[in-house]
């Protein structure tokens, strides 16, 4: 596995710019299942997962070519509705492909999908949605066994606002007869670019960001071009790296009000920010005062996927930070390695309290998750002396040559 030798001490300086997001790109690439005609993705980003999801595709029947940064599906051809289980098992968003293939061709077979080791993330409300909408569910041996012969929009409720639930009860939705409403849905903008993008294939989704989607079902999608989103999480982990080293970036592609309560936060400790059209300049002189407290929650609040980076801030910061965790039982796994680095730390069940230090020292450190990755990658570069960060492999499922972008701004990174 990858490692990678981070020389802590530096400071970082320059322009850096956003990728699409990989969360809102994972939900279109399955979305492309549902088009009888050609799909062109712009921008595509070669993060891990999205060559895993068009792994799965292409054994579906999908035809994948790529064009520089373009990527051109065409699903029209699609026959296989079995998932491969040796790849469902590497991706946790496989199970976007239920509900798609579902509305598609009646009928899928998938396992339950593998991804980060961040605590329990069961997919009971993607198949209690599912059978709101008069989808027969046989779970034996492993398999999850579909029959949507029957497929009807209906009212559907979530216990709880899902991002995947709501995605794939969308999906499945799309070419259902009837309408649906899917009530308590999630707001994250990926729910609004995956409407986008069906939309403009012919769909007919409406209300996306509120709590309350309708969806009238079609005959057929036909062909689209389209540019996913930037990735909120990685415009997140670069303001956050910034504020960390100190220095003076300007981040282009942003939409900033998908991460303001990251940016309330940092103008709360102090930090300066300048927020112009599509971009955010961050200048930095260092650690500020502690938030004070991060608790996350589903879209609009602090979200999960930047807990890890927010805590390492708070762990040089001025103060004490109480974060607690609401989504996933198990995302402090980088706090120990943190704690290696000389970080004050006490964590309990879902709640860690961080008081700043005046530095981080070098370790030898192991990356459990994706960002867990980021968050001991910026560590290692604020840190005094040299630090090895082991299993970056689970970096390179959401970041893109996460070392080369930081290098380019300033920080000394090798992979070896």
């Amino acid at each position: 596995m990858d490692r990678f030798e981070i020389c802590g001490g530096t400071t970082l300086n320059g322009v850096v710019k956003v990728p699409c997001a990989k969360n809102s790109y994972l939900a279109i690439l399955a979305a492309c299942v549902l088009s009888s005609g050609e799909v062109y993705l712009h921008n595509c980003p070669k993060f891990d997962d999205i060559e895993k999801m068009l792994q799965i595709l292409s054994s579906l029947g999908c035809r994948v070519k790529r064009e520089e940064n373009i990527l051109i599906l065409n699903c029209s051809q699609i026959n296989n509705c079995v998932i491969p289980k040796e790849l469902a098992k590497k991706i946790r968003s496989s199970i976007f492909l239920l509900g798609p293939i579902l509305g598609r061709l009646k009928k899928a077979v998938v396992t339950y999908p593998g991804g980060c080791d961040i605590g329990s993330r069961p997919i009971d409300l993607h198949l209690k949605g599912l059978k709101y909408l008069n989808v027969k569910i046989t779970e034996k041996f492993g398999l999850i066994e579909c029959d949507a012969s029957s497929l009807m929009g209906e009212n559907v409720h979530l216990d709880y606002p899902s991002v995947g639930a709501t995605e794939n009860i969308m999906m499945a939705a799309v070419l259902a007869k009837g309408v649906t409403k899917i009530f308590n849905a999630a707001k994250e903008p990926e729910i609004v670019d995956l409407q986008n993008f069906i939309n403009k294939m012919g769909g007919k989704i409406y209300g996306a960001g509120t709590d309350t989607i309708t969806i009238i079902g079609v005959d057929k999608l036909s062909s689209v071009e389209y540019t996913p989103i930037p990735d909120r999480i990685i415009a997140g982990t670069y303001l956050l790296a910034t504020a960390s080293c100190g220095g003076d970036v300007t981040i282009k592609n942003v939409e900033y009000e998908h991460i303001y309560s990251l940016i309330t936060k940092l103008k709360y400790s102090g930090y300066d920010l300048n927020l112009k059209g599509d971009t955010i300049r961050l200048v930095s002189k260092g650690p500020k005062n502690a938030f004070g407290s991060i608790e996350t929650l589903p879209y609009p609040g602090f979200p999960t996927d930047l807990q890890p980076q927010g805590l390492v801030l708070q762990t040089v910061s001025n103060g004490t930070t109480i974060i607690r965790e609401n989504l996933f039982e198990t995302r402090f796994k980088h706090v120990p390695e943190l704690i290696k680095m000389g970080a004050n730390i006490i964590t309990r069940d879902r709640m860690s309290i961080v008081t700043g230090v005046k530095k981080l020292y070098g370790a030898e450190v192991y990356c459990s998750d994706l960002r867990a990755g980021a968050a001991l990658t910026i560590a290692g570069m604020i840190a005094e002396g040299k630090t090895i960060l082991n299993d970056v492999h689970n970096i390179d499922r959401g970041y893109e040559s996460l070392e080369e972008v930081f290098n380019s701004l300033g920080a000394n990174i090798k992979r070896f």
